[in-house]
C-alpha cells in the first residue's frame, strides 16, 4: 500500500466466513451419521446431537464478545490510503486459510457417528449458525454507530484470521454505505434498476 494505507477486511464479514461450510459439512456429517447405528444408537445420538446444536449455537454466539467490543470502542476512521477488501476476497482468503480444519472438523463429525449417530455433525452445524449469529450482533453494533467495523489484513493474517486477537488493538471505521457487504457481512442488496 502506498503513503501508509493498509489493506482492510470487514469485521463481520471475517466471523461470517466459517459459518456456511461449517452448516453444510456439519448437515452432511449428521445426514450420514444417521445411517450407521452407533454404539448408542439413533435413539440417544440423535436428541444428544440436537442437545449439543443448541449449546454450540449459544456459546459460539455469546463467547468472546467482549474481545470484539473493545477494538470497536477504540476503532479510528479509515485513511484515504487504506484499501477496503472486497467481501468475495476475505471470504476466499479465510476458507483458504482454514481448509484442513474444516476437513480435519468434517472427518472428525463423520467418525464420531460410530460412537453417537449424528451427534458430532449436528455440533458443528451449531458452530456454524453461532457464526451466523455472531457475525448478526456485529452488524447491529454497526447500525447502532453508523459505522461499518474493518480489521487491518496484515493484523489478521497474524492473529490466525481472527479478527479479534490480542494483535487486533483497534478496528476502523468507514461510512455504512462503504465497501461491498451490508452491516453484520451479508451480501448487499442492490437496488432494482427502476
Amino acid at each position: 500500500m502506498t503513503r501508509g494505507g493498509h489493506g482492510l477486511a470487514r469485521v463481520a464479514v471475517v466471523v461470517r466466513a466459517g459459518a456456511a461450510p461449517l452448516w453444510w459439512l456439519g448437515v452432511v456429517a449428521a445426514g450420514a451419521g444417521v445411517l450407521v447405528p452407533g454404539l448408542t444408537g439413533r435413539r440417544i445420538g440423535v436428541p444428544a446431537g440436537a442437545a449439543l446444536f443448541l449449546v454450540a449455537a449459544a456459546v459460539v454466539a455469546y463467547w468472546g464478545r467482549e474481545r470484539y467490543r473493545a477494538p470497536a470502542q477504540r476503532a479510528v476512521r479509515a485513511g484515504r490510503h487504506d484499501v477496503l477488501q472486497d467481501r468475495a476476497v476475505t471470504v476466499r482468503n479465510w476458507r483458504r486459510a482454514h481448509r484442513w480444519w474444516l476437513l480435519l472438523a468434517f472427518l472428525a463429525a463423520l467418525g464420531s457417528a460410530f460412537a453417537a449417530p449424528a451427534t458430532g455433525g449436528l455440533l458443528l452445524a451449531g458452530c456454524g449458525v453461532g457464526l451466523w449469529l455472531k457475525a448478526a450482533w456485529i452488524g447491529r453494533l454497526e447500525q447502532d454507530d453508523e459505522v461499518l467495523l474493518w480489521v487491518r489484513v496484515d493484523r489478521l493474517r497474524a492473529g490466525a484470521g481472527r479478527p479479534a486477537g490480542r494483535r487486533v488493538e483497534a478496528y476502523r471505521t468507514t461510512g455504512i454505505a462503504a465497501g461491498d457487504a451490508a452491516p453484520g457481512g451479508s451480501r448487499r442488496k442492490v437496488a432494482a434498476a427502476a
